[in-house]
């Protein structure tokens, strides 16, 4: 299994392997390869948040050692973009996916920004299939909502997260949307972790 290289001189886009963790494990983390700082800048300020919750209630922590992280596709040169949204070389990669998904079952899968999302939709089949555009903020954020609100742990619950937060994105309308974008999908995710806690198999 690759895991993440450290080197200064390398540049941060080689850094990031195609795989890191174990299948096996509950939680997965999909990312488009062309952005790998989205591990760092999203990623890591969800975990904290999610963490924090979980240890004032429960004492504990997610062992994130084995979480499973994954880029979509094993070639950035190959992800879509608006003139050409989707290949036809993304078949196998969507075929490859679809086996592992189906072999390990994850409970959490997580994806950042609107590629991912998409890629995971066609990976589960669902339709109608939509463009770059469509996945605009507020749409991901209204799908962040529903796969929180339809949490089942006895299937793949899949989350999306967005792939960058800027200043602008404050959103306040019916509770749906927030302000403080990595405090409110953090504490929402922990709460779903927490009520599924004995389910899980995630624990230090």
């Amino acid at each position: 299994m690759s895991s993440l290289t450290h080197n200064k001189n390398t540049p941060l886009v080689e850094k990031m392997k195609r795989e890191s963790g174990e299948r096996t494990f509950p939680i997965w983390l999909l990312f488009n390869p062309k952005h790998p700082v989205v591990r760092h800048y999203i990623w890591t300020l969800v975990l904290t948040e999610i963490q924090d919750k979980l240890y004032r209630e429960l004492h504990t922590r997610i062992d994130t050692t084995n979480i499973y992280i994954r880029n979509a596709v094993s070639d950035s040169r190959i992800v879509p973009n608006t003139v050409t949204w989707w290949g036809a070389e993304l078949t196998t990669e969507i075929a490859v996916f679809r086996e592992i998904v189906i072999e390990h079952q994850p409970k959490i899968l997580i994806s950042f920004g609107s590629f991912p999302f998409e890629f995971v939709r066609r990976v589960y089949g669902i339709k109608p299939e939509k463009g770059p555009k469509y996945w605009c903020t507020s749409n991901l954020g209204d799908e962040f909502g529903k796969s929180i609100e339809d949490f089942d742990v006895t299937k793949t619950n899949r989350i999306p997260l967005l792939r960058r937060v800027v200043e602008s994105d404050k959103f306040i309308e019916d509770q749906r949307y927030f302000e403080n974008y990595y405090h409110y999908v953090g504490t929402k995710i922990a709460e779903k972790i927490i009520e599924n806690k004995d389910s899980l198999n995630i624990w230090i």
